[in-house]
């Protein structure tokens, strides 16, 4: 019977663990959802073809399209032919990317661009997200193009995964050479004895290339004089065909001349050995001490507008070396290079520019490395932000979410939605030519608190700020919440009779198992009992027995006082034992009991 009673509480448990398995496999299929498919997008540049000459410089912006997913990360490997181009300077002015995980690099040597940045939470969605920018400078005429050797752009989804569809390229034409450097004439002397020395070679480490102009006051000039030379004539002027004349200045090898003025300067010298003069050397050298002259930024909409890219004017002169580049800085972004042409044949539009307060520094650096700086503030205004009109303040799980509202015709739309303490995540809309814009979620929400808002960009590329926020709340239908209440209660109460099952077997066997401990306790009481009640006995009738043999001895003599006092010792003894010995059985049996 003990083994019956102990086997059925495990196969019921056993039956109620299958339930619980059954109901959380329900409560996980019940909780699936779909995944999302990752859309496509490309790297491609602007512009995408072109015409220029040699020795001039033009900018290619890389940008991303991603119109139809967030992303969060491009890097990319773009070739150019290094015979023909080479990179002046990289700029991430204006760049989505907020943290780049290796600096832009480039070398001239290999032909090569790198890039890797990240564009913070909530990521970029757009057809035209600008990550950097390369300023080339033609090297020689003819077609060049850029390409992508390795590129990836990765959707903000958590996983990174790669939606790269695409990868552009870039066709340019370069040809019609700047014009070369003015010849210095070279003064003709009258023919030589054979044995005079030839027109020595000039050197200079302070103006090492006659065709560039240097800040530099001070000059240097070195040159070899071979053996049998005997005297050294030098001239220094600002023509081109000047002859220092037959009298020697001595037996020399350098000279050098302090405080120049700024201009164009010849350094003229000849030999003399014992054949007579050479012909002589001429050495031109450029010095440019002066900034180009000051010039103002001015905004041609005014330094306050809510154009996104505004037009500026800046442009100046420089009356020797000229104008050789412009250094612009906008806000806190990096400097951007950009040539004089830009500037002088046409006003210049700025990057597209975000709501707000900036400044603008211009930096005009002549051909010996002067500059002249010009800053101004401006201040981009937001334009109106969207008006929604129809949204549900509650919505079922599985409903899909639909909003309405209005703003600029043929715009661009960003809804905004947050869950709770969750990131927020954007959607895109198009307002229709009357400015009114339906946005459907593509995926269900899940339940929750949500606050939603909009923001627009028109057709210049001008930002609105955020609209007003709105709430919503999405909860299961009545239905479904009544069956998953249902599941959280047997949840709870199943484990929790499962429970109470194994405490009354626990009970039931501590009290099966007392129940043989204190029968047995018993048995062996009443057994102990018995031994005691015969012990006793037997110590009594052996005890009765000596004292009858005293009685008896005491009818033949008189018994000793030791005796007499040893027998009244053993009745009292023995009836002290059997009082002991029945007080503690009881004891025993009112435990028990």
């Amino acid at each position: 019977m003990g083994k019956v009673k102990h086997e059925k509480p495990q196969i019921r448990t056993r039956k109620y663990t299958k339930f619980l398995v059954f109901l959380c496999l329900f409560v996980f299929l019940f909780a699936l959802v779909r995944v999302s498919v990752a859309q496509a997008a490309s790297l491609y540049f602007f512009p995408s073809s072109g015409s220029y000459e040699v020795g001039k410089t033009f900018s290619a912006t890389v940008y991303v399209s991603s119109a139809d997913q967030a992303m969060n990360a491009a890097s990319g490997v773009i070739s150019f032919p290094k015979t023909q181009l080479e990179v002046v300077s990289l700029s991430k002015t204006g760049s989505i990317f907020g943290l780049w995980v290796q600096e832009p690099s480039f070398s001239n040597s290999a032909g090569m661009v790198n890039f890797e940045g990240i564009a913070l939470n909530p990521g970029f969605m757009g057809a035209s997200g600008k990550l950097i920018t390369i300023n080339f400078k033609v090297k020689a005429a003819g077609s060049a193009a850029l390409n992508f050797s390795s590129g990836s752009v990765l959707a903000n989804d958590g996983q990174g995964t790669n939606i790269l569809a695409s990868l552009g390229n870039a066709q340019f034409s370069f040809g019609g050479a700047a014009p070369a450097a003015p010849i210095v004439p070279k003064t003709t002397t009258p023919p030589a004895v054979s044995a005079a020395p030839s027109a020595p070679s000039v050197s200079s480490s302070t103006h090492p290339d006659s065709n560039k102009w240097y800040a530099q006051k001070g000059a240097e000039f070195t040159w070899t004089v071979p053996s049998g030379v005997s005297g050294v004539s030098i001239y220094f002027s600002q023509s081109p065909t000047s002859n220092p004349g037959s009298v020697s200045d001595g037996l020399f090898a350098s000279k050098s001349y302090e405080n120049i003025g700024d201009g164009i300067w010849y350094f003229h010298i000849k030999m003399r050995n014992s054949a007579g003069w050479g012909p002589v050397a001429h050495f031109k050298i450029q010095i440019d001490t002066q900034p180009p002259e000051p010039f103002e930024v001015k905004f041609t909409d005014g330094n306050e507008t809510d154009n996104p890219k505004p037009t500026v004017l800046f442009d100046t002169t420089d009356s020797l070396s000229g104008v050789d580049y412009y250094e612009i800085k906008i806000g806190e972004g990096d400097f951007f290079s950009i040539a004089p042409d830009i500037a002088k044949s046409n006003p210049y539009t700025l990057p597209p520019q975000a709501p707000g307060k900036r400044s603008i520094l211009v930096q005009a650096f002549d051909g010996a490395g002067n500059y002249q700086t010009a800053v101004e503030e401006f201040e981009i205004l937001p334009i109106k932000s969207p008006v929604i009109t129809e949204y549900p303040e509650e919505l079922q799980s599985g409903e899909p979410l639909i909003v309405r509202g209005s703003t600029y015709p043929n715009s661009q739309v960003i809804i905004w939605l947050q869950r709770e303490k969750d990131d927020p995540k954007s959607f895109t809309a198009t307002s229709d030519q009357d400015g009114k814009f339906t946005f459907v979620a593509d995926e269900r929400l899940g339940d929750g608190i949500y606050k939603l808002w909009a923001e627009v960009i028109d057709g210049r590329g001008a930002k609105s700020g955020p609209s007003e926020k709105v709430t919503l709340v999405v909860q299961k239908p009545v239905a479904v919440q009544i069956g998953l209440k249902a599941i959280d209660a047997l949840a709870v109460l199943i484990p929790l009779i499962a429970l109470i099952i194994l405490l009354l077997i626990l009970l039931w066997y501590g009290w099966h198992k007392f129940s043989l401990f204190r029968k047995r306790i018993i048995k062996e009481t009443k057994e102990a009992e018995q031994a005691l009640h015969k012990a006793i006995k037997l110590l009594k009738e052996d005890i009765e027995d000596r004292i009858k043999l005293l009685e008896k001895t005491k009818l033949e003599r008189q018994l000793t006082k030791e005796e007499d006092k040893i027998m009244k010792q053993l009745r009292k003894d023995l009836d002290d034992a059997e009082k002991f010995a029945r007080k503690e059985i009881e004891d025993i049996e009112r435990e028990i009991k």
